[in-house]
């Protein structure tokens, strides 16, 4: 089971983060620190795998990692998983927010969060691995983006036509008004 989803730039600032497991707030933002600080003391040359971690996240947790350009993207996993399953999974995930935003950055991910957790959550439920497709994910995504968009456009129709029957109803009033002076 994943037990969280980090993404970090690498001055430590959290710009998303993902949950599924119960914890406060000041838990959360600790186990988030000791996980920024176990990655960025590690050189490139060394594996994304970080086993045997703090006794917060359990004894049979560990973190699986990528770093692209100025983000790490963190995965804390229970033994069950798979490391090169996670990394595959963390690749589609990258690879669904560049479909979605055109060579993601991390503006993007900062001004897009909720988008960001939209795709997340397409490909993660529950902590469970829902889509590991990127293309699959991006496709979902397109296909909500359409819907909204359509959705926008017939509720600003139908807003336009209340407006509209509510100046012709004024109109009728001043016509009225108008022909009794006269």
């Amino acid at each position: 089971m994943i037990k969280a989803v980090l993404v970090v730039n690498v001055h430590g600032k959290v710009r998303l983060s993902k949950f599924y497991v119960s914890m406060t707030e000041d838990e959360q933002q600790r186990l988030i620190n000791e996980c920024y600080n176990l990655i960025k003391s590690r050189t490139q040359f060394m594996c994304n795998f970080i086993e045997g971690i703090t006794t917060s996240w359990g004894k049979d947790s560990k973190i699986v990692y990528r770093s692209f350009a100025t983000l790490h993207f963190i995965w804390v996993v229970d033994s069950s998983e798979s490391d090169l399953g996670i990394l595959d999974l963390i690749h589609a995930f990258v690879e669904s927010l560049d479909a979605s935003f055109e060579n993601v950055s991390e503006l993007d991910i900062i001004f897009h969060s909720d988008r960001c957790h939209q795709i997340l959550d397409e490909t993660l439920m529950g902590g469970l691995v829902f889509e590991i497709s990127g293309q699959a994910v991006a496709d979902a995504i397109k296909e909500q983006n359409a819907i909204e968009k359509e959705e926008n456009a017939l509720s600003s129709l139908d807003a336009g036509a209340v407006v509209a029957g509510a100046g012709g109803k004024v109109k009728s009033l001043f016509g009225k008004i108008r022909r009794k002076r006269g």
